[in-house]
């Protein structure tokens, strides 16, 4: 963490206060500053006596009216030169824009498959305590990105976390998670949106009129990746506000036409809703973790919140968590309009008949592939891909953040636009090596998931109470506790389950052969 200085204040260092005189107030602050990420001491101003002299508002941090002495920072100018913070003129449109397109998207789809395990009550209801839990956390996050102590502004979760639990404690628990959950995911996407465009080619052409020899699996993947690394050219978080705009209302467009769809066509002929009986209570036991960890899963977005929050701007009287709490609350209202209508009404038409790979987007193609107008089909396609490009914005700004810190760090300057284009090509088509040579990938991702889960549901929690530190035995202390406890041991038997399918089922490794 920086370190800040105290300096005395003019004329001896000392402030006298006579009796019976309101004390002064020597903390007028209009912005809140980011801690350093050079790791050196932020740069000092010593205060000079001078006669009716104004400290610039710009360049003071949030502080108590009743201090002796006045703190002094700069802002790193590293900051400025960074994707994340580069802008701060965002607002609660963007915050809507941003955590829309990061907190829905294709692993929505599955969710029904949940349900064939928990049944209607206990999914709903599993679902719905999981909404409340990320949307609690969400609201912790917004209010520990500004620290009213110090004035500092954590616009990273991994700067959060460190200055938080100590860097040790960050390269253990938090830099893994983390970059799984935007790396992962962009590997994630791309075999998503190439897979898709795969479809979409095939939709369009109708069985007739395409080459003899179509583009490959690995093709599409290609393909795609050049679309997203072209469209990732764009300088900071900011900028992508409208891309992250069309991939929120593509998301919204394809859940909404999917359960449509699913609920209009009416159930399959002999569709049941008994759960799913294993044959052994070990079995019954992995696939009631299992379900969880499908309804866990479908939540993301919080290892980009604090990101977001950084590129608005902050002052003592405007503090950022407003307009941040006002655009996530509009955006999960959306989510939760999308969420619970595609969970419910897939389940109720295809019962335990859907699939359990894919989830609604396969069960689309599979039982309604004829009798739905191909038009329909073509955009749902068309949608999912969009909205895959989209979200590969959000959750990669996160790495380019992290690459390009490292490189004005040995500059001592802003990042060149050649060397930042390098720099997110080489991201970009890495993601795509490692979706084309590790396709397996997938079939460890309840597994690896498992791990980045305590980001969503259990980190926050705990970050509150070792910063905020509640009064023991209170209200919050209660729940802050009880969440971070139960968080954690979700964890622990998402990853045991995971183990478990692996073991149980076995992992087909085929390196360089996508499906």
């Amino acid at each position: 963490m920086p370190e800040m200085v105290e300096n005395g204040a003019a004329d001896g260092g000392e402030i006298s206060i006579s009796s019976g005189a309101a004390a002064p107030n020597l903390m007028q602050t209009d912005q809140y500053n980011s801690p350093s990420l050079s790791g050196k001491p932020l740069l000092m101003i010593e205060l000079q006596p001078k006669a009716k002299a104004k400290t610039p508002n710009f360049i003071t941090p949030l502080g108590s009216p009743i201090r002796r002495a006045m703190k002094m920072t700069r802002l790193d100018p590293q900051d400025a030169w960074l994707p994340i913070t580069e802008s701060r003129n965002g607002n609660a449109f963007y915050s809507a824009f941003h955590t829309l397109c990061a907190g829905i998207g294709i692993q929505a789809l599955v969710v029904p498959v949940a349900f064939t395990i928990l049944g209607w009550s206990w999914g709903i209801i599993s679902l719905t305590v999981a909404f409340v839990w990320q949307l609690y956390t969400f609201w912790l996050l917004t209010n520990l990105h500004e620290s009213t102590e110090t004035g500092m502004r954590y616009s990273r979760f991994l700067q959060l976390f460190n200055a938080t639990f100590g860097e040790k404690m960050g390269k253990i628990f938090a830099v893994f998670p983390i970059m799984y959950l935007s790396g992962g995911t962009c590997v994630a996407l791309i075999v998503v949106g190439g897979s898709t465009s795969k479809l979409f080619y095939q939709i369009v052409c109708g069985g007739g009129g395409c080459p003899a020899d179509p583009l490959t699996t690995v093709e599409w993947y290609l393909v795609f990746t050049s679309a997203a690394v072209l469209v990732s050219q764009l300088p900071n978080l900011n900028s992508i506000a409208g891309v992250s705009l069309i991939g929120a209302v593509t998301a919204v467009g394809y859940c909404t036409m999917m359960w449509c769809v699913s609920v209009t066509e009416g159930r399959l002929p002999g569709v049941s809703y008994d759960r799913v009986k294993p044959n052994t209570n070990t079995e019954w036991f992995f696939g009631i973790l299992n379900a969880f960890g499908i309804i866990a899963f479908a939540f993301r977005g919080h290892n980009v919140t604090l990101e977001i929050q950084a590129t608005m701007p902050s002052s003592e009287k405007k503090p950022s968590r407003v307009p941040m709490w006002r655009g996530i609350r509009a955006a999960y209202l959306v989510i939760a309009l999308c969420l619970f209508p595609i969970a419910i009404g897939g389940y109720w038409a295809y019962g335990n008949k859907i699939p359990e790979n894919g989830g609604m987007l396969e069960a689309i193609y599979a039982f309604h592939g004829r009798d739905t107008s191909q038009s329909i089909l073509g955009l749902i396609s068309l949608l999912v891909i969009i909205n895959a490009v989209s979200s590969f914005q959000i959750y990669g700004m996160p790495m380019f953040d992290d690459v390009e810190s490292k490189i004005t760090k040995r500059l001592k300057r802003p990042l060149p636009w050649w060397l930042r284009v390098i720099s997110r090509f080489m991201f970009g088509y890495g993601c795509f090596f490692v979706a084309v040579a590790i396709p397996f990938l997938g079939s460890l991702a309840g597994l690896i998931g498992g791990v980045a889960v305590p980001v969503t549901f259990a980190y926050p929690c705990l970050m509150w109470i070792k910063i905020k530190k509640p009064q023991r035995h209170s209200l919050m202390w209660w729940l802050n506790w009880g969440l971070a406890i139960a968080g954690i041991l979700l964890t622990v038997l998402l990853v045991a389950a995971g183990i478990y399918v692996v073991i149980d089922t076995g992992i087909e490794v085929s390196f360089f052969k996508p499906h």
